[in-house]
């Protein structure tokens, strides 16, 4: 059965209210999201450390990074493996340990090898938890009977500023990085691990997925390959994460010297740019799932892309700081909900095994983040910064153009598997 809401949009008809167990898994990978992105914004703050205590040019700083984004790339495909073996939420407690555990690993390094070694081994666990983590948060969505995603990268979001907070206050108070990090590891990892105990578990281990907690029944699922190239409609799902993140790279990395070079705004103000892009995609995020609810997935990507290309286009006119953080502002809105429901679209297409699916996306994403800095960097070097963000914008027009592969993505009423939808927001009867 289907309605059609006031904006005209088809959407779910209302179903069950969702068991309590649901509504505590519904919390519990909350606050998962909320660990991997407080170790995240905790590390960020402090690269300068890093750096400056190794005697790090920015060169071979950046070769350094890409090893932890190659690890998280590298490992990503195996996380479906790990949950088929040992269950769903055994495998996301031990990734979540070996997520924060590699968070301590690279202050101590004492040279580059060791640095780049340690960053790889930190990049295999944020990119296993990461997808385990997606993986869950669709399950959760699923039973739920409306979508969630939106709210739980609200809440990576969320943890990100509150890491980069405490990052910010560390580094102020002079604390060694290996002090702070090591001191936040553990207690990260306390967190998530009580924070596991309350996700579901969707059969025993080297069973199919959905065989407790009103899931699908049966006989055990086949193990999903170690490593697969994505389906066709992955890789298409996965083109338009990939834009979505190219604008979010480039945003985080560039919209500070983008306000110095470019519009002439001082170190503060200059900084007060990557401040309105996190703060409006955070906020975007927690409020995104009504807004999905209401319009449907694919709407709302195509109402974010053109936000977000109004946003990008402000940017390379603006001469003044004012409207660049305006532009970056908008940027943030638009691409904020983009990336979950790319996951939650990747989820359902995978069936059974939704963290394989979801691994092809996240590749995708993490590849374009790592792209997005380079290219931007080596655009503004032959061109300017204007003409790169030029090319942010019509990168963003894509996911306007592509916006419909996320008709896979509709609301349930706990169904475990969805059929393409129509239209937006449409479900089976």
């Amino acid at each position: 059965m289907r309605r059609t809401n006031r904006a005209g949009a088809a959407g779910p008809a209302p179903g069950p209210p969702p068991q309590p167990g649901v509504i505590r898994a519904r919390r519990a990978v909350a606050v998962v999201f909320a660990v991997h992105g407080t170790a995240s914004g905790s590390f960020a703050t402090r690269i300068p450390w890093l750096r400056e205590h190794l005697g790090l040019s920015p060169g071979w700083l950046g070769v350094a990074l890409v090893c932890m984004t190659a690890g998280a790339s590298a490992a990503m495909p195996l996380s479906a493996r790990l949950a088929h073996r040992y269950g769903p939420r055994r495998s996301l407690a031990w990734l979540c340990l070996m997520c924060c555990a590699g968070l301590a690993l690279p202050a101590p390094a004492p040279a580059l090898g060791w640095l780049c070694l340690a960053l790889f081994c930190y990049g295999c666990g944020l990119g296993l938890m990461d997808v385990a983590m997606n993986a869950h948060g669709v399950r959760v969505e699923e039973r739920y009977g409306r979508s969630v995603m939106s709210g739980l990268h609200g809440m990576w979001s969320v943890g990100t500023l509150l890491g980069g907070a405490g990052g910010v206050l560390a580094a102020h108070g002079g604390l060694d990085a290996r002090v702070h990090l090591g001191v936040a590891a553990p207690l990260l990892a306390a967190v998530a691990l009580t924070a596991c105990r309350g996700t579901l578990d969707d059969g025993a281990a080297g069973g199919g997925p959905g065989t407790e907690h009103g899931g699908r029944s049966g006989a055990p699922e086949e193990a999903p390959p170690r490593f697969a190239l994505p389906a066709r409609g992955v890789l298409a799902i996965g083109v338009v994460g990939f834009c979505a993140v190219f604008a979010e790279g480039a945003s985080m990395d560039w919209s500070g010297i983008y306000l110095d070079d470019v519009t002439g705004a001082g170190p503060g103000l200059a900084a007060s740019a990557y401040t309105a892009f996190a703060c409006t995609m955070a906020v975007a995020r927690l409020s995104g799932d009504a807004v999905v609810r209401r319009l449907g997935p694919v709407r709302t990507v195509r109402a974010g892309g053109v936000l977000a290309t109004l946003g990008a286009g402000l940017v390379v006119a603006a001469r003044v700081p004012a409207a660049a953080v305006a532009g970056f502002a908008l940027i943030g809105v638009g691409i904020a909900v983009v990336v979950p429901l790319c996951f939650a679209a990747a989820g359902r297409m995978g069936g059974a095994a939704p963290g394989q699916a979801i691994a092809g996306v996240a590749t995708l994403a993490y590849a374009s983040g790592l792209a997005a800095p380079a290219a931007v960097g080596w655009i503004a070097e032959t061109t300017s910064l204007s003409a790169s963000f030029g090319v942010v914008t019509v990168l963003l027009v894509g996911l306007i153009a592509g916006a419909g592969v996320l008709r896979t993505e509709s609301a349930t009423r706990g169904a475990p598997a969805v059929a393409p939808a129509r239209e937006e927001g449409a479900e089976r009867g």
